[in-house]
């Protein structure tokens, strides 16, 4: 007699060793984070510190003669409802369960496609980060998956909605960065001056990945870890321009990190598959 396993509980069952060398980290561990106001966006001081962090740490005003962080939202107080978010970025241990379950294609990008994204990586720094066979690379279990779509990061919320009967989505830009930066609109997770010590960026940083385990002094008021540096997040929030969603965080190539600062915004095309664009989930409550 054949015994039925639906797919999704298959795959935790059978999963790869790896995935259980973290018990019960197989789906994203939550924080909570409460209803009421918070300080979004930053004011003009701000953005001029921003600006002169840029500057100091390459040389030139780049950021500040393209108006990199003209976009912000003006600060001021919003209110949101309360919500639970992932602590860390969705993992590559976590997202091969999804991989596995569903045989959706694992995270890759061929040379044709990168070359056409005009991006300043060389094709070949992708390969650290692409999976072979199904499965993350080695040693990079732990570390955040990226070379993810907005619609990958869409259909692994599909997933985990349906094998927890939960419902899981990206984030909308308002839920991220209260998560992020607090209650007080400090302007960085941990208070006003930039550290290079507490994240994961190109100042001190491997120019590369990392555990997302590694920065637990980087943690927001809510206990978000990398909210800061290691890679830039999708969220829910649909930007001006077709297909393009706005994406929060800064990432390890950058230095001075004005661009890390939870006010700071941008936008990516849904269709692109970064090294340096990751994602974490909401859960709703119920």
């Amino acid at each position: 007699m054949k015994i039925f396993v639906p797919l999704f509980l298959g795959a935790i069952l059978f999963a790869p060793t790896y995935a259980f060398a973290n018990a019960g980290k197989l789906y994203p561990e939550l924080v909570k984070v409460s209803a009421g106001p918070f300080i979004r966006g930053s004011d003009r001081a701000e953005r001029e510190a921003g600006y002169r962090l840029d500057e100091a740490a390459y040389g030139h005003s780049v950021t500040r003669k393209n108006r990199w962080y003209e976009s912000e939202f003006k600060r001021g107080p919003i209110e949101t409802t309360a919500y639970e978010i992932s602590k860390t970025l969705v993992t590559n241990a976590q997202y091969a369960v999804f991989i596995t379950a569903t045989g959706y294609q694992a995270p890759d990008v061929d040379e044709e496609t990168w070359q056409q994204y005009g991006l300043i990586h060389p094709f070949s720094r992708t390969r650290r980060h692409a999976w072979r066979n199904g499965k993350p690379p080695v040693g990079r279990e732990d570390h955040p998956v990226v070379l993810v779509t907005h619609r990958d990061a869409q259909a692994y919320a599909n997933w985990l909605s349906t094998a927890t009967n939960r419902t899981w989505r990206l984030a909308n830009e308002a839920e991220w960065e209260k998560a992020a930066r607090g209650v007080d609109g400090r302007r960085f997770p941990w208070g006003d001056a930039y550290d290079p010590k507490r994240l994961n960026s190109h100042d001190l940083g491997p120019f590369d990945t990392v555990s997302v385990y590694k920065f637990p002094n980087g943690a927001s008021e809510f206990g978000l870890l990398d909210p800061a540096g290691q890679v830039f997040e999708w969220t829910a929030t649909a930007a001006r321009g077709k297909g393009r969603f706005i994406v929060k965080g800064g990432s390890w190539d950058d230095s001075g990190c004005g661009i890390c600062r939870p006010a700071a915004r941008h936008s990516r095309p849904a269709t692109l598959k970064h090294i340096l664009i990751g994602f974490r989930l909401v859960r709703e409550n119920r």
